[in-house]
C-alpha cells in the first residue's frame, strides 16, 4: 500500500491478539495484523494498530488456508 504509515517493529514484537493472547503476523500490503489462531485481521490505521475484536474482520477461507501452508510443521 503506497504511502501507508509504517508500524514500529518494536511494537510488533510486543503486540498479541487480544482474544487469544497468541502471536500476530504483519501484513504490510493490507495494513493488518493477522491472528491465525483467532481467524481475525486487525486493521492498522495511520500506523496505529486497532486491537479491538469488534474492529477486526474475519479471515476468509482462502486466507486461513494460506496461513496453514505458511505455518511451520
Amino acid at each position: 500500500m503506497e504511502g501507508a504509515a509504517e508500524i514500529d517493529p518494536r511494537l510488533l514484537e510486543i503486540l498479541v491478539c487480544p482474544l487469544t493472547k497468541g502471536p500476530l503476523r504483519y501484513d504490510r500490503q493490507a495494513q493488518e495484523l493477522i491472528s491465525d489462531e483467532a481467524g481475525l485481521a486487525y486493521p492498522i490505521r495511520d500506523g496505529i494498530p486497532i486491537m479491538l475484536v469488534d474492529e477486526a474482520r474475519p479471515l476468509r477461507d482462502d486466507e486461513k488456508a494460506a496461513a496453514k501452508r505458511l505455518a511451520p510443521p
